[in-house]
């Protein structure tokens, strides 16, 4: 859910900016920065961004440049001429020298010596502000459509080495079970003790039973399955495919728990770690 969008509006006398960013969140916490002139539209600029952004922690920020040669703040003199008057006087009383460049500064930003009229946002204005705001969404999602994309084929990527490493298993897995009868035939040789070969033959059986991964197999490959028709056909897929994959965990999980074989067991490691990374990219995804 990162992502990224800029637009910019020209009017006569103003230009301006608007910035869409976001990372990754479960759910939509947007921040909208902008100037005081522009607070009455808040609240329509809100509703356009979150429509557009979904999820995501963003930031919208506004910004608005004066680009006419007038401007609208004026410099009141006598009240200027009597800061510097009262400014001199003092420095003069402390004995402190002062160079005349560093006193102007302090007098501009003494109350009253600026004063700004407030200014009334036209409709034209309010108008091209909106239409920033559009344009702004438009390539951010522009831009998060092609993150996606990227995203997307990564993760289905992933899902092909997790079932690869699955058809892996299976030699190991047919060698297994004659190991295991075997190491417990040996086990009880050295025990020099009778057998009823019948009985054991139906306990090893039982045993291996236990063991068996068929069914946790089976599901994996339907939720893989699963995981690439959500991936290619819905939109806003990331919170299904979030599930998805945790359901993939729990059979890779039991998997391992019934490997009892060491070849198995790291063919179990290397499907976790790619689940992992699948479930990290996940939330990247809307």
């Amino acid at each position: 859910m990162t992502g990224f969008g800029k637009s910019e509006v020209t009017l006569p006398t103003k230009k301006i900016s608007v910035e869409v960013r976001s990372l990754n969140s479960k759910q939509l916490d947007l921040t909208v920065k902008l100037p005081g002139i522009y607070r009455p539209f808040e609240f329509d600029i809100r509703s356009i961004a979150s429509a557009a952004i979904i999820r995501g922690k963003a930031d919208v920020s506004i910004s608005v440049e004066n680009t006419a040669a007038n401007t609208s703040a004026t410099i009141n003199k006598e009240v200027f001429r009597e800061y510097m008057h009262q400014i001199n006087d003092a420095l003069a009383y402390t004995g402190i020298d002062a160079a005349y460049d560093a006193i102007v500064p302090v007098a501009m930003r003494m109350p009253e010596v600026v004063s700004t009229q407030i200014e009334s946002v036209t409709e034209e204005e309010q108008a091209a502000l909106i239409q920033a705001v559009k344009e702004a969404l438009a390539r951010f999602t522009e831009f998060r459509e092609q993150e996606g994309a990227t995203l997307i084929a990564d993760l289905l990527n992933r899902v092909d080495k997790i079932e690869d490493y699955k058809l892996q298993v299976e030699p190991y897995e047919k060698a297994r079970c004659e190991n295991i009868k075997n190491r417990i035939r040996e086990n009880l040789a050295q025990l020099k003790v009778d057998v009823d070969s019948n009985r054991l033959e139906q306990e090893m059986i039982f045993y291996i039973e236990k063991l068996d991964i068929t069914e946790e197999k089976v599901r994996l490959s339907n939720h893989c399955r699963y995981f690439r028709e959500v991936a290619a056909e819905e939109e806003a897929a990331g919170r299904k495919l979030g599930f998805i994959a945790q359901e993939m965990g729990r059979e890779i999980n039991t998997l391992g728990s019934k490997a009892n074989e060491s070849n198995m067991q790291i063919l179990v490691v290397k499907m976790k770690d790619e689940l992992e990374k699948i479930k990290e990219q996940v939330l990247n995804i809307l």
